[in-house]
């Protein structure tokens, strides 16, 4: 499918985030998101919120979990939602392989599942009969795109590092990989690569231990912005100027790092209109369109200093 244009019951380990209960026969949409430490997912809820109001034609009930490995609260959220008997589920997966099961489940409930922002594992749906779309960004080409601007700045021979996100998930490899074609088209000499499972707290140490290891890194490749925050924090307390960072979600308290310099570039996947964007395609399926199929992709777009 072509390009997108972008212009409540509690449940255990996960923050409710639920809309106001409306008429019964608006249809019911549970949204599962990740970390609401994360802004770009505190910003994703926003604009779900923002879009329900515009809409009002359904019933909002969203859920985000505590922290970005705590993903038995995803799969809790899943089977609550299945028991309130919600027509759509749009679920952006923690873990791309232990979330196939239980929304395999949601489907043979008749619910319509939507697989937005990270893709589910393809070797896990095929093992369990499932053929379910995605609807998301090119992470690898994203990621590329960041890294690419790190490689013409540093030349062949720069020496980066790479903060990587959770391994269960299938943006972070695929990030990890678009960061690690950079690494092959600008002969960058890559010193380290680490997972920092999303994290700020986790990158500043782990970028920190890299930074006594290789104190002469020259750049660094986060895998999304909350890490880079952290990289950032860290590289200030060394006292050190001379090293360059990109990120991934153009979360707003990196345009000023990108304006002054602390970071170079980061990638812009729309994160406040991807729920909504799903929502709507979710509803449209609802209300008696054909399924989705393959890849809907979403737009992307590298943000550098203005």
């Amino acid at each position: 499918m072509g390009l997108l244009k972008f212009a409540a019951t509690a449940v255990t380990g996960l923050t409710l985030l639920g809309g106001t209960a409306l008429a019964d026969e608006k249809p019911r949409v549970g949204l599962i998101m990740k970390s609401l430490a994360n802004e770009f997912f505190q910003n994703m809820m926003v604009g779900a919120k923002e879009h329900q109001a515009k809409r009002g034609d359904y019933e909002l009930l969203a859920v985000g979990m505590q922290n970005e490995t705590d993903f038995e609260s995803q799969i809790n959220a899943v089977e609550n939602f299945i028991t309130q008997g919600v027509d759509a589920i749009v679920v952006a997966p923690a873990d791309s392989r232990a979330m196939v099961r239980p929304l395999k489940k949601a489907m043979k409930a008749g619910i319509v599942v939507v697989n937005f922002d990270v893709a589910l594992d393809a070797e896990a749906k095929k093992q369990q009969g499932v053929e379910l779309a995605f609807v998301g960004p090119d992470n690898r080409g994203g990621a590329k795109l960041a890294g690419d601007a790190l490689g013409k700045t540093l030349g062949k021979g720069g020496k980066v590092v790479i903060i990587e996100g959770n391994p269960g998930a299938d943006n972070a490899n695929q990030r990890r990989l678009g960061f690690e074609d950079s690494v092959a088209t600008y002969e960058l000499n890559l010193l380290d690569s680490r997972t920092a499972h999303w994290e700020t707290e986790e990158a500043n140490s782990v970028f920190s231990n890299m930074l006594t290891a290789h104190p002469d890194i020259q750049g660094v490749m986060a895998a999304n912005d909350s890490m880079a925050l952290g990289v950032v924090k860290a590289i200030e307390s060394a006292g050190r100027e001379d090293i360059l960072v990109v990120g991934f979600d153009n979360i707003p308290a990196v345009t000023p790092m990108i304006n002054d310099g602390q970071m170079l570039a980061t990638v812009d996947q729309f994160g406040t209109d991807m729920a909504a964007n799903a929502i709507d395609l979710a509803l449209e399926v609802v209300q008696g369109g054909e399924p989705l199929k393959g890849w809907v992709k979403t737009p992307i777009s590298l943000v550098v200093a203005q």
